[in-house]
């Protein structure tokens, strides 16, 4: 898991102390399903189309390779 720091207001802060005590929860488990269902819920396309497979008929070397995934990663963020 990566490390994210996120500013509440104090009402938000109380209300998520008592849910979390309520519930047995921890404060970050509660933020993660949170975040998680706001995710779930939008209605932003998502492209889940596996990344492209190269057949050249050659050999092609690391880089070549990467800047064909960079310039294809590239092209689809501009799509969003």
């Amino acid at each position: 898991m990566l490390k994210t720091t996120v500013y509440l207001p104090e009402d938000l802060e109380v209300r998520l102390d008592a849910e979390a005590a309520a519930t047995g929860v921890s404060k970050a488990e509660l933020i993660r399903r949170g975040i998680a269902m706001l995710l779930d819920a939008s209605e932003r396309p998502r492209d889940n189309a596996p990344l492209p497979v190269f057949r050249s008929g050659r050999s092609r070397g690391v880089d070549e390779m990467r800047d064909d995934i960079y310039r294809q990663i590239k092209q689809r963020s501009a799509r969003r």
